[in-house]
């Protein structure tokens, strides 16, 4: 009788065997990759722990490495005294400002980027370069002509029929963020008009036309077919929006600087030349004599993380709705 023959001829057991230890070395190297990454991302963050915990004469100690020594919260109860001069509320109004301008940019970016997507109008292409190239260049080089029109702020001359003047000085005042915004030129709203024009590229024109068919005029089909279709972009607009804004100390500080934004007053309060004031006050508030550059520090990284919360919730709280509207958004794709 013949011997019944193997189901795996000697070749093809070494050519799987050699297929296998293929995918068992390439999945041990991208292992391998994500722990480099995730370590090199979170070892500043693991850093903190032994600066923000520790008592203030502690800080400097060579001896304390990953954990701190003996525990305290002494820097982030002076991080809150400068950074909070209003308690939680300082806080509170730097998010209703970041959600506030928000709003603005969702509101005319979506129209601006609609009208540049589906409405073809003469010029619409300079506009749309205009658009893009408002986003390639520095914001700097737009500053000096923006500060001179919001300090003599004429309304193209209407003002001239209701005041003497003429004109009005909007430099540190609220409203000036504001009509940033609605002009378009607030933080990253040219990207923003992008999105949205992108994404609304995208959207077949047999949904416009089957509106026009049921009686809806131009105005009705962007506010009831086209908006709640673009969930997506706006979602994406909206978290980057308030992030930026909320992180924002460019046009704050030049506009607005006396404003209770919490992002400028850690940039002002803990700029270098306040080192000594920022010393010398946690010396007298908490009686702590040794308090040198290391508790600067500190008392700076305290306030930091203290000023990450509400972004840490929003990054939390529409992370998985981020990543998954970001394919329909017109960013990628």
């Amino acid at each position: 009788m013949k011997s019944k023959p193997s189901s795996y001829s000697p070749g093809l057991a070494a050519y799987l065997f050699k297929k296998k230890m293929q995918k068992i070395v390439q999945s041990i190297f991208l292992f391998c990759i994500i722990i480099g990454l995730c370590f090199t991302i979170l070892y500043p963050i693991i850093q903190l722990v032994p600066s923000v915990f520790s008592k203030v004469e502690d800080l400097g100690n060579p001896n304390v490495i990953w954990l701190p020594m003996h525990f305290s919260i002494i820097s982030f109860k002076a991080a809150i005294r400068f950074c909070m001069p209003e308690g939680i509320m300082t806080m509170v109004k730097s998010i209703l400002y970041a959600a506030g301008i928000m709003l603005i940019q969702l509101f005319f970016s979506a129209m601006a980027g609609y009208a540049l997507a589906r409405v073809k109008f003469y010029g619409h292409r300079l506009v749309f370069f205009l658009v893009i190239l408002v986003f390639l260049i520095p914001r700097q080089s737009l500053l000096l002509a923006q500060y001179i029109y919001f300090t003599h702020f004429n309304a193209f001359g209407l003002l001239k029929l209701f005041t003497a003047a003429g004109e009005v000085n909007l430099i540190n005042k609220p409203f000036t963020l504001v009509m940033i915004a609605v002009l378009g030129f607030g933080v990253q709203q040219s990207l923003f008009i992008f999105i949205f024009s992108q994404f609304f590229k995208n959207i077949p024109n047999e949904l416009e036309e089957a509106a026009l068919i049921d009686g809806c005029g131009f105005h009705k089909t962007y506010f009831k077919i086209m908006i709640p279709n673009a969930i997506p972009a706006i979602s994406t607009v909206a978290i980057l929006s308030f992030v930026w804004n909320y992180g924002d100390t460019y046009y704050t500080r030049y506009f607005n600087k006396d404003g209770p934004y919490l992002s400028s007053i850690l940039a002002t309060k803990f700029a270098d030349n306040n080192k000594d004031l920022v010393l010398n006050a946690v010396k007298v508030w908490f009686n702590v004599p040794l308090a040198n550059d290391f508790a600067f520090d500190a008392i700076k990284q305290a306030a930091v993380l203290i000023f990450l919360i509400p972004l840490l919730l929003v990054y939390f709280g529409a992370q998985k709705w981020l990543v998954e509207n970001l394919e329909n958004s017109g960013l990628v794709g």
